[in-house]
């Protein structure tokens, strides 16, 4: 079992994607947000996977492994309304590499960065660029888990802090 580390913040602004080729990620939940874990299967580009993550925040436990093809589309029936796409763009910033996701379809104008460090010190210490915007790394409705089958509506509730439409630069 591995151990994930990872930040999340919502992007102010999109960064400069010119000659970028971003891979489609569809991904859906074979659990609900309030089981203990999540169990994840996901298509990206031409590759296939399964996924148990514990529950959390900044640290997490993780176990993936690839799955084929026809194998999720036999799980894929069992998601039922509990998916997402998005494309995700990978960025190189300070060494580290961000993983852009710019959500589509229900959550379309919702666009999330993710960085991954080794170790829970190099995670506090990263500075992100200025296009990041709110952290979000500990709210739990910008879990791909939760966000998946929702709207980008759903998650405004009042909250200034969060724009569906970031603006490009």
């Amino acid at each position: 079992m591995a151990t994930e580390i990872e930040r999340k913040w919502l992007v102010r602004s999109l960064p400069d994607l010119t000659g970028r080729v971003g891979v489609q990620v569809r991904q859906g939940y074979l659990t609900r947000d309030s089981d203990s874990v999540e169990v994840r299967l996901r298509s990206m580009g031409d590759c296939f996977f399964q996924t148990v993550k514990s529950r959390g925040g900044l640290v997490r436990q993780e176990v993936e492994w690839e799955i084929s093809e026809q194998q999720f589309h036999i799980l894929w029936p069992f998601v039922k309304d509990r998916t997402l796409e998005k494309l995700r763009y990978r960025i190189h910033f300070a060494d580290r590499e961000i993983e852009l996701d710019v959500y589509q379809g229900g959550l379309g104008g919702l666009v999330v960065a993710e960085v991954e460090f080794v170790d829970a010190e190099s995670a506090q210490l990263f500075s992100p660029p200025s296009w990041m915007g709110l952290e979000v790394t500990n709210d739990p409705r910008f879990r791909n888990s939760a966000l998946a089958g929702k709207l980008a509506s759903d998650l405004n509730h009042g909250d200034e802090s969060f724009s569906a439409t970031p603006a490009s630069e």
